[in-house]
Order: structure tokens, then sequence, then C-alpha cells
């Protein structure tokens, strides 16, 4: 793993933190093992690109936080956009300069439904960039407003 991936971004640096939100509504069809493979692809490689996030799914809604280089992250939600187990990826949150990781340790990690409120009103208490805030509070806001439990 390239750990320079994980180093605070210094003043003039190229390689700033980017993160996007984005939510989406799994293809008819998605089962748990797609679900699995999803986790288990994203463990292999993001770590890799420096890539961290969470991703929660539940009621066929996929809800995900990806942060780190911005050529990488791009990079990934255009595999997403092209991801046949994804309908209508609509993005939350795009965030181009974010100088701090909100999920700094998981390469990806898979939270339940009924615990993503707790694990976001966690990284809103810690949060210290304004933009990621933002960002968790709008995610949280976009939970509340689907009623997915």
């Amino acid at each position: 793993m390239n750990t320079n991936f994980y180093d605070e971004p210094r003043d003039g640096s190229a390689s700033l933190l980017h993160n996007v939100v984005y939510c989406s509504r799994a293809a008819p069809g998605v089962t748990a093992q797609d679900i699995d493979a999803i986790i288990a692809t994203a463990r292999r490689h993001n770590a890799a690109r420096g890539i961290t996030g969470l991703l929660v799914f539940g009621s066929d809604i996929f809800f995900q936080w990806l942060e780190g280089p911005k050529s990488n992250v791009v990079e990934l939600m255009e595999r997403i956009h092209r991801d046949t187990r994804h309908n209508t990826v609509v993005e939350l949150s795009v965030n181009e300069e974010v100088r701090e990781r909100v999920f700094p340790t998981w390469d990806m990690e898979l939270v339940q439904l009924d615990d993503i409120r707790e694990v976001l009103q966690d990284a809103l208490r810690d949060a210290q960039a304004a933009v990621n805030a933002k960002a968790l509070r709008q995610l949280l806001q976009r939970i509340d407003q689907a009623d997915l439990t």
C-alpha cells in the first residue's frame, strides 16, 4: 500500500484529497453475493489507489462516501456509473480539495443500514473541514428523507 496517499496534503500539493458522496438504486436481481463482491473488490483495489470510504446498502439503495486522490476517485466514479449493478447514480456531494479524510482507515467498510446514522454522526462530530461536515449533514438528511428503515 502506498502510504503517501494517507498523508495530509501540503499547500500546493498536487495530491489534495477529493471526495464524492453518491446514492444509487440497485439494479433488479442484485443479490447479497453481489454486495459481497463489491466490497471484496473495493478492499482489493482501493487501498492501492489511496481511496477510503464507506458503503451503505439497504432497501435496494446504495449510499457511498469515497475519498482519495482526485484522479483515482473520478476514475472509480466512472466505473460505478458504468456498473450494471447500479441504476440512477446521483452524486450528492463532490468536493475538490478536501484536506482531511473522514474515514482514514477504512479501505471500504460496509455499514449496515441500522448503524449508518450513528457512523455518520460520529464522523460529523470528528469532521474538521467545513466541506466534509456539510456533506455529512446532507447525507444524514437524505437518509432521513428516504426513510430506508
